[in-house]
C-alpha cells in the first residue's frame, strides 16, 4: 500500500522551532540536488499560486526555519513582503520567477543590508514537486567531464583505426 510516509515516532509535524522538536536544517554545503519533495495531500487541498507557494515550500526539507521569512510568518506578516524583508539581515527566501501554476523559482539569499544581497541557492517548484537547482560550477564540471570523456573516446577510436591500417602511433 502506497501512501504518505509515516513520521518517526518521536517527531510531530509542524514548526520544529515552535513545537519543541528541533530538527536543524542540513549543514551548509549539503548537496540536496538529489532530493525531490512533493506533498500530494497539500496539493489536493490548495492551489499553487504566488500567495500560497511559500507556505508549500516551507513544508519541504529545503526550508530553513531560522530564516527571516519565518520571523515574518510568526508575526502574521506575509513571508515574501519585501518592505519588511529589506529591513532585516540574515538568510531569506525570495520568489524569483513565476509561471503560474506550473513553475515557481525561489532563491535563498543572505541579506547584509537593504541593498546588498548575496544569492546562495535556488529551488524550483515544477508542477508541485520541489527541487534544489544544481550550482553552476557543478553543471560546468559535469559538462566538461562528459565532453572530455567523449574526446578521449574519439581519440582512442581514431588511434585503434590508424593502427589497423598500418599507421603506428
Amino acid at each position: 500500500m502506497e501512501g504518505t510516509p509515516l513520521m518517526p515516532p518521536n517527531q510531530v509535524p509542524g514548526n520544529p522551532t515552535l513545537d519543541g522538536n528541533p530538527s536543524p536544517p542540513p549543514p551548509p554545503g549539503t548537496d540536496m540536488t538529489g532530493i525531490c519533495f512533493r506533498d500530494q495531500l497539500w496539493l489536493n487541498s490548495y492551489p499553487l499560486d504566488r500567495n500560497l507557494i511559500f507556505d508549500y515550500f516551507a513544508l519541504s526539507p529545503f526550508y530553513d526555519w531560522s530564516c527571516n521569512n519565518e520571523q515574518l510568518r510568526m508575526r502574521s506578516i506575509h513571508p515574501l513582503d519585501i518592505s519588511h524583508l529589506s529591513k532585516m539581515t540574515g538568510t531569506e527566501y525570495m520568489l524569483n520567477e513565476v509561471m503560474e501554476p506550473h513553475l515557481f523559482v525561489i532563491r535563498k539569499q543572505k541579506r547584509d543590508s537593504p541593498e546588498k544581497v548575496t544569492p546562495m541557492l535556488t529551488y524550483y517548484i515544477l508542477d508541485g514537486s520541489i527541487y534544489q537547482a544544481p550550482q553552476l560550477c557543478n553543471v560546468f564540471a559535469s559538462r566538461i567531464g562528459r565532453a572530455l570523456y567523449h574526446i578521449l573516446k574519439a581519440f582512442t577510436t581514431a588511434a585503434s583505426k590508424l593502427e589497423k591500417i598500418g599507421y603506428g602511433i
